[in-house]
């Protein structure tokens, strides 16, 4: 027997032994709240900012344009609605694969009388240029595209689908949730391409859960979606909750630090298990894209994802059938719907993500696993169908 393996990093991280010693403290012993005047809440106030500091230097940001927020979700919601709430309703552009925290909201200000686009998406899941060049002929206000998919991993092109954007006059906002930690990132440069504002998340970067960040451009104006105490620049009230924060500083830092070493370690994992699954007969999405390195999605046609999934699951590895937020939903991945996949296949998508101790032993052993459920699985059909 061996322990299980956890191969589902895009959906949450195990807490790193640095961040969870420097929680501890504020778990501990440690009580103050930042917005008190005495020694208490100086020492909270500090180490609030340090935090700050420390996302910020991970994204090559200012300390000043990170907002903490309660998690991706609601920095997401914070950037839509609040900017919504600026402006007379106008034109929103979306991608079709975003964060259903991109799309609901978006979907919600379509209610309020915003005109919403969906912007398309190509085989590999890449925006499509033509329809992108039509969305912006049409002179969107604000748009939001993912950098990094969190069920396939593809890369957009960010610099340039922001320098497109830019001279077409929207506001455009990244969800950088799966990026963050994967592969690097510059607020600085996209900014300047023409992105003002990034989504950040601890949980995806080895930090708590309950901490992330909008990372915003100072200039642009957003209405707080949680009105106060005036907390967050006045963009997001309510007491820091400080143990989270402190660790998403500490696994902010870590994550920068590690992010070449990392890529290239999942990678070659990557590479080994996809050579695996090949060999099994699996389609593999958006091979041909640009993607995270420890993201693999991929589909062995006439097996059941969520099967598939619970198999694997007692045999002892942790694996998604896509992203984790919309799990409980039967019908298949909105992703792999607006890349073109079709029905039969898309319901037998599968997600493997790796991260921190992840070795090419377990995928070795993964491969075996999966091979020996794939010829039950297969079996078991071959039988059901001699009955019919």
């Amino acid at each position: 027997m061996f322990a299980p393996v956890y191969l589902d990093h895009n959906a949450t991280t195990p807490l790193d032994p640095a961040v969870r010693a420097a929680m501890l403290p504020w778990l501990e012993g440690l009580c103050g709240n930042a917005s008190s005047r005495h020694e208490y809440g100086r020492q909270a106030r500090a180490a609030v900012d340090l935090a700050r500091q420390q996302v910020a230097a991970a994204v090559n940001a200012q300390p000043s344009e990170v907002i903490f927020t309660s998690g991706g979700s609601e920095a997401n919601n914070l950037f839509l609605k609040g900017l919504a709430a600026c402006r007379q309703p106008g034109r929103l552009a979306v991608s079709a694969i975003e964060h259903p925290c991109v799309l609901q909201p978006a979907r919600q200000l379509q209610r309020q009388g915003w005109q919403l686009r969906e912007i398309a998406v190509d085989a590999q899941g890449l925006v499509a240029a033509d329809d992108y060049a039509a969305v912006l002929a049409e002179q969107p206000d604000v748009l939001s595209i993912m950098l990094a998919n969190n069920e396939t991993g593809v890369i957009q092109d960010l610099p340039q689908l922001a320098q497109a954007a830019r001279a077409a006059g929207a506001v455009l906002h990244s969800d950088a949730v799966q990026a963050l930690g994967k592969m690097p990132l510059d607020f600085r440069a996209l900014n300047a391409a023409g992105v003002q504002a990034l989504t950040l998340s601890a949980h995806k970067i080895n930090g708590p859960k309950g901490a992330a960040a909008l990372v915003v451009d100072k200039r642009l104006e957003l209405s707080p979606l949680i009105a106060g105490g005036g907390h967050e620049r006045g963009l997001r009230s309510g007491t820091e909750n400080v143990p989270a924060i402190v660790g998403f500083g500490v696994a902010a830092e870590l994550a920068a630090a590690r992010v070449a070493e990392a890529a290239t370690q999942n990678g070659q994992l990557r590479t080994e298990l996809e050579a695996g699954l090949r060999a099994l007969g699996a389609c593999i999405f958006s091979s041909a894209a640009p993607r995270l390195s420890n993201t693999s999605y991929f589909a062995l046609p006439g097996i059941d994802g969520e099967t598939l999934v619970g198999k694997l699951d007692r045999a002892g590895f942790a694996v998604a059938s896509g992203a984790a937020c919309s799990s409980a939903q039967p019908e298949s991945s909105h992703v792999l719907q607006a890349m073109g996949i079709a029905p039969e296949l898309a319901r037998g998508a599968v997600r493997l993500s790796f991260g921190a101790g992840n070795d090419a032993g377990e995928v070795k052993r993964f491969i075996a696993a999966l091979q020996a459920t794939v010829g039950d699985l297969r079996g078991l059909t071959a039988i059901e169908a001699g009955r019919v």
